[in-house]
């Protein structure tokens, strides 16, 4: 089943990958890395100025990473906003998606976070660091082939 939003990219020549709808009713679809910045942009334009969150997951072990992204379109007042959720699926081997800093400023902590917990790299991102972990930690915590380390840093409770 398509929603509105996919006809509407449908109907403008833009790829992606209908979903369906979740549990809310909020229609889900799948946008492919290289097309991400740009309908992001176009998105933007057509109203959806409110990421409302970001996150990443991995999907199975050894298979794909997901970045997913839910935004929100406030066209006839607060109480009947319009919300997507879209996905962009990234290989574990070169896990890498388009930033969407320079669209929605607050994608900021939350791609960190994703890098740092799922190796996601989020290209042009400005501050592309760790946010939660150390510099020095190895490895992405949040994949399901994560080994954790033999070791355990014990801190004072005070």
């Amino acid at each position: 089943m398509q929603g509105y939003l996919s006809a509407w990219l449908v109907k403008h020549g833009l790829i992606h990958r209908s979903l369906g709808f979740d549990y809310q009713g909020i229609e889900t679809f799948q946008i492919k890395s290289e097309d991400w910045h740009s309908i992001a942009v176009i998105l933007y334009v057509y109203g959806y100025n409110y990421l409302r969150s970001q996150c990443a997951y991995d999907v199975a072990p050894g298979g794909l990473l997901a970045s997913v992204y839910h935004l929100t379109r406030i066209k006839y007042g607060v109480d009947h906003p319009e919300e997507v959720c879209i996905k962009v699926f990234a290989t574990r081997r070169d896990p890498r998606i388009p930033s969407v800093f320079c669209v929605w400023k607050s994608v900021d902590f939350q791609e960190r976070e994703a890098y740092d917990m799922l190796g996601i790299s989020y290209d042009n991102h400005p501050r592309l660091k760790r946010i939660l972990m150390p510099d020095s930690w190895i490895g992405w915590p949040l994949r399901k082939d994560y080994i954790a380390p033999n070791f355990y840093e014990i801190q004072d409770a005070h």
